[in-house]
């Protein structure tokens, strides 16, 4: 091959950029170049479990800002992505969770019937080695490791209790046939090391002939001529560079930087890019458009010595090393949101709209913020918010960050899904169960009781999920940036293919559907007239194939889907 010559060339080394790369090299006579925006996935911390809680750095994390927030005091609040191998997977809670059935087939119902939730449950099935189970709805053959957590604090296991006790049922897989109730969540580990797409995916592939890892690298520009995706300009560590792809380009970059690099290749609405003095290469008005988050609003509170916290003192973190290097046990095996809890919001409600998240330690603004002694954090999620906002850019400079807008709280009904979810965490910490543990309430404190004063608390301390979505979407509509096999609408040899396709949000977390859509985006690639079942429909371990309540709702159950 030539030396910048290849048959695809991948933008991002994320979750679905990994799977999208191995699965494209698995044939050695096609070659693929892999750029990655970020250095390699070195940094020990990121493969101790506990570590990704100081993996803030530039070095592994793009640290993004948002633009002001109206509803939240104006704030711009810090947006943290991962800038690595393994993008995000390598710096997140290790969260195993897919979602809701209703979410994929929601998105069959806006136009992407090959999406559905029998279409794509093939292919979380593919992409999953579970340590424990292999049925219908997972699998044990797959690149990504999936198991239990080693070890669960006192306060995630009264978590469980709690909710049980205000009349959730145990739930031992969110990710199976309910996912209502209160459980322990599975985590990408294996051996009790984080599982990142790049351990997963490229570990095993890196050293095929034909596949080239770029780190360092980029990209500022797709080269589009006649219609066509030809090739990409990048920089490695600041020097411009260039590469052709024979077959096609495939962004992979995630809900922020995909449209950022369309939009600096003048793929987007025209008047946007014309004035900014970009030349329209082609006017495709839903680019960066569409653009949801998930928003937490979180309760913390004052506990006996039980938690995480403090566990980086000197001494007890030298003790706890000796404890992980012997015996993969103890503090450090820890994904620190260990327990979770699926509800909804009332009985109107056709599936669970609000997540809850227990991490037994303080966890205040991302965690930048230490508070001496012991405590406990309950997070509360609006899982399916109504607000829509943006991606876009500030100038047609490259090295700028881009505009990041969620919008959050913008829709009146976002406020009463988080007033609700911040209820019940309330909840939770005044149940029999906590009595033993709880000293106090943290934050925001007993003394804030009125909507009008949670509201005020909301505005100061809510803050991104870390689950954007949808700013390319999947759709046949005017909006839509790809199609259903992920090519963008009026260009051939370009695709998108991670987590801005996604038409709406997943009722989760977005780790596992990222990868699943890197596993169905290769399977498009290489089987361009295929349909999803050609994998085998719910078959076990299918094979691609080649060719050239308000508490009425608590009782309520729903089939569940991983996220």
């Amino acid at each position: 091959m030539s030396k910048n010559r290849y048959d695809y060339i991948v933008v991002g080394a994320g979750a679905a950029g990994c799977a999208v790369a191995s699965r494209l090299t698995e044939d050695p006579d096609t070659t693929v170049l892999l750029l990655e925006a970020g250095g390699r996935d070195w940094n020990p911390l990121i493969h101790m479990p506990v570590g990704f809680t100081k993996l803030t750095s530039p070095s592994v994390n793009w640290g993004f800002e948002t633009v002001p927030q109206a509803q939240l005091n104006n704030r711009q609040m810090w947006y943290p992505q991962g800038r690595t191998l393994g993008g995000s997977t390598s710096i997140n809670a290790m969260i195993y969770i897919r979602g809701n059935k209703l979410d994929y087939e929601k998105w069959a119902e806006l136009g992407n019937d090959d999406w559905g939730y029998e279409q794509v449950l093939p292919f979380f099935r593919k992409a999953e080695r579970n340590e424990r189970l292999n049925d219908r709805y997972h699998g044990s053959d797959g690149p990504m490791a999936v198991s239990e957590q080693v070890q669960y604090n006192p306060l995630s296991k009264a978590f469980v209790r709690a909710a049980q006790e205000l009349g959730l049922t145990f739930t031992p897989d969110f990710n199976g046939a309910v996912q209502d109730g209160v459980g322990f969540y599975d985590v990408t580990q294996r051996n009790a090391r984080r599982e990142s797409a790049s351990t997963a995916y490229l570990r095993p592939a890196r050293d095929r002939k034909n596949l080239t890892i770029q780190p360092h690298a980029l990209g500022t520009q797709i080269l589009v001529e006649k219609g066509r995706a030809v090739g990409l300009r990048y920089t490695v560590k600041g020097k411009p560079a260039v590469a052709y792809a024979d077959r096609e380009v495939v962004l992979s970059a995630g809900a922020v930087n995909s449209p950022r690099l369309l939009l600096l290749s003048g793929i987007g609405p025209a008047d946007e890019l014309r004035a900014l003095g970009i030349d329209v290469v082609h006017d495709l008005p839903g680019v960066g458009k569409n653009f949801q988050d998930h928003m937490d609003v979180y309760l913390t509170a004052e506990t006996i010595p039980v938690s995480y916290n403090e566990s980086d003192r000197p001494l007890k973190a030298l003790a706890a090393g000796i404890q992980y290097v012997l015996y993969r046990t103890g503090p450090v095996t820890a994904s620190v949101c260990e327990a979770g809890m699926f509800v909804r919001s009332s009985d109107k409600v056709d599936a669970p709209d609000i997540q809850m998240h227990c991490l037994p330690a303080y966890v205040i603004d991302h965690g930048r913020m230490r508070v001496k002694g012991h405590g406990m954090t309950i997070n509360t999620c609006n899982l399916r918010p109504r607000s829509i906002g943006s991606v876009s850019l500030r100038s047609a400079d490259p090295s700028l960050p881009p505009a990041i807008d969620p919008n959050f709280l913008a829709d009146p009904y976002d406020w009463e899904i988080s007033m609700e979810g911040f209820r019940w965490g309330r909840e939770m910490l005044a149940t029999t169960s906590y009595a033993p543990f709880v000293k106090k309430e943290h934050l925001p404190g007993a003394d804030v009781r009125t909507d009008r004063e949670i509201r005020d608390y909301i505005r100061q301390w809510a803050k991104t999920d870390y689950h954007p979505v949808g700013s390319c979407k999947m759709g046949n509509d005017d909006m839509a940036v790809v199609d259903q096999e992920l090519r963008v609408h009026g260009l051939s040899g370009l695709r998108v293919i991670d987590a801005s396709i996604m038409p709406t949000l997943i009722s989760g977390n977005t780790q596992a559907t990222s990868i699943m859509i890197g596993e169905k985006g290769a399977h498009h690639i290489l089987n361009p007239a295929a349909a999803a079942t050609s994998v085998g429909e719910t078959q076990p371990q299918p094979q691609p194939q080649r060719s050239t309540a308000a508490r009425p709702g608590r009782d309520a159950h729903s089939e569940g889907v991983p996220s």
